[in-house]
């Protein structure tokens, strides 16, 4: 029997995720060497483990797909990885996009501000949920950054896009398998 408290309902991930390329791996593990090795050489080596405690940080995220949860739309508020936030204590929302999926964005009344991110997965359900939200909170277009999100922001253009996959031919050529090759003699 279906809930009848519950207006909307969709299943995602709980997070945004893009299998990442080996590439991608080596560069962590040659950020957190050098910052190793200018931490070594400071005398300063108790900083080691807050370094490679993030690499691993980073190598589990990349490697590991987040798991898959519904969330809800309730008559009361939503519902969201067994967390309820009920529309009294909510204030706004807007979308962001990142690794091709929406990112829904709630925020609560102050003084807590509290940001709760929901994973939309395609804009049939972001075009409902902006239908059903705006009945209850406020819809910004074009959202205030704080200087967290812009420095998040600049700091994942550093790290580096996966490349294309290169085939290779019998005599040995790499050939990109989206551009042209010109023809050889």
């Amino acid at each position: 029997m279906e809930n009848p408290q519950v207006i909307f309902s969709w299943k995602a991930p709980i997070r945004p995720y893009k299998k990442r390329s080996r590439l991608v791996l080596r560069f962590y593990l040659a950020v957190a060497l050098l910052l190793s090795l200018i931490v070594f050489f400071f005398g300063d080596k108790i900083l080691l483990i807050p370094i490679w405690a993030v690499l691993f940080l980073f190598y589990v995220l990349t490697i590991t797909p987040p798991p898959e949860i519904e969330n809800k739309i309730t008559r009361f508020g939503l519902e969201t990885a067994g967390m309820t936030l009920r529309w009294e204590v909510l204030s706004d929302f807007y979308f962001t996009n990142r690794f091709g999926f929406y990112i829904l964005t709630v925020i609560s009344h102050a003084p807590y501000f509290y940001h709760a991110y929901l994973v939309v997965p395609n804009e049939e359900i972001k075009k409902n949920l902006v239908l059903i939200l705006s009945e209850h909170l406020v819809y910004q277009e074009k959202p205030q950054r704080a200087l967290t999100d812009k420095l998040v922001d600049w700091l994942s253009k550093l790290i580096p896009d996966d490349e294309e996959d290169v085939m290779t031919t019998k005599a040995g050529q790499p050939i990109s398998s989206s551009k042209p090759q010109p023809a050889s003699l």
